[in-house]
């Protein structure tokens, strides 16, 4: 059984082994949260101005919807303040900063409706980070920019974080999904032509656990956790942030969810900057991972 926890009183320590043993965690709104998700609504209203974001899909045809994607989630990405505004709220949710490694933190859509699937609004079907070659000891923070319900929410699917799910993740490898897939992604718009893994004999999507918190509201979970995309079915867009961490210490000593059913190759820890400085993982620990990942 999947426990939710609000707002726990947990150290770091505690946090990550609840939920490297799948458990899900949910913290209240918090000035630096909330200043995230301000800035992702100040850019998205600038980008889509004169139409709210959330209903600009109604508005405009979608390949202007996805130009306009294309410059506006690299403009977050690379927005000054939105490392500053991480580095707070991991601070705020005691993180030591010194040992805690986070990636640049993503802007996701997902349109209403058949209007934008692909692409730079992507359904996510129900998949495990590591099956993107993510290291089990990877946390996912998630936060809606604007008000979610359960009909544009994310969903978990805990009954499968013990039984394997077989997938197509050995013939993923993010080393030549950098060089190759991402940049495709402003090429994608009704269809996803991209292959990424994917489960190969499909799973039960119900019972599942969805969880909707306020503007601002973070939902942790781990990269082993099984997770997708509602069908969104709302009749607006959802704006969400998200972005991983990792530990020093326990991607050192190889810590972190077990591994179900994952067999992808290549290694995401080329991308986490370290808390204090942005200073990067050492090259020895990342080529280390690589390894044993191709060993698999």
């Amino acid at each position: 059984m999947t426990t939710v926890y609000l707002d726990p009183p947990f150290s770091d320590s505690q946090r990550r082994t609840e939920l490297y043993a799948g458990e899900l965690i949910v913290y209240s709104p918090r000035p630096s949260t909330l200043a995230l998700c301000r800035l992702a609504q100040e850019l998205a209203e600038t980008a889509f101005a004169p139409h709210d974001p959330r209903e600009a899909q109604h508005h405009l045809p979608v390949e202007r919807f996805n130009a306009i994607l294309a410059q506006l989630k690299p403009n977050f990405i690379h927005h000054p303040k939105a490392k500053a505004y991480i580095q707070e709220m991991l601070r705020d949710l005691g993180c030591d900063l010194a040992k805690t490694y986070f990636d640049v933190p993503r802007l996701r859509t997902m349109a209403s409706g058949d209007y934008m699937r692909a692409g730079l609004a992507y359904q996510f079907h129900p998949h495990r980070d590591t099956w993107f070659s993510a290291p089990f000891s990877q946390l996912n923070w998630w936060l809606p920019v604007y008000e979610i319900r359960p009909d544009n929410a994310m969903a978990f699917h805990p009954r499968y974080w013990s039984e394997p799910v077989r997938n197509s993740s050995n013939e993923y490898d993010y080393d030549r999904w950098n060089q190759e897939g991402r940049k495709q992604a402003a090429q994608n718009i009704k269809v996803e032509t991209r292959k990424q893994p994917q489960s190969l004999d499909g799973i039960e999507p119900v019972p599942d656990i969805r969880l909707v918190c306020p503007v601002g509201g973070v939902i942790v979970f781990s990269a082993a956790q099984l997770h997708s995309t509602v069908d969104n079915t709302s009749g607006v867009t959802r704006f969400s942030i998200d972005f991983r961490t990792v530990n020093a210490d326990d991607v050192a000593a190889d810590r972190g969810a077990p591994n179900t059913d994952s067999a992808s190759t290549g290694t995401t820890l080329g991308d986490y900057l370290r808390g204090t400085d942005l200073a990067h993982l050492p090259d020895d620990w990342i080529a280390r991972y690589r390894t044993a990942a191709a060993a698999r």
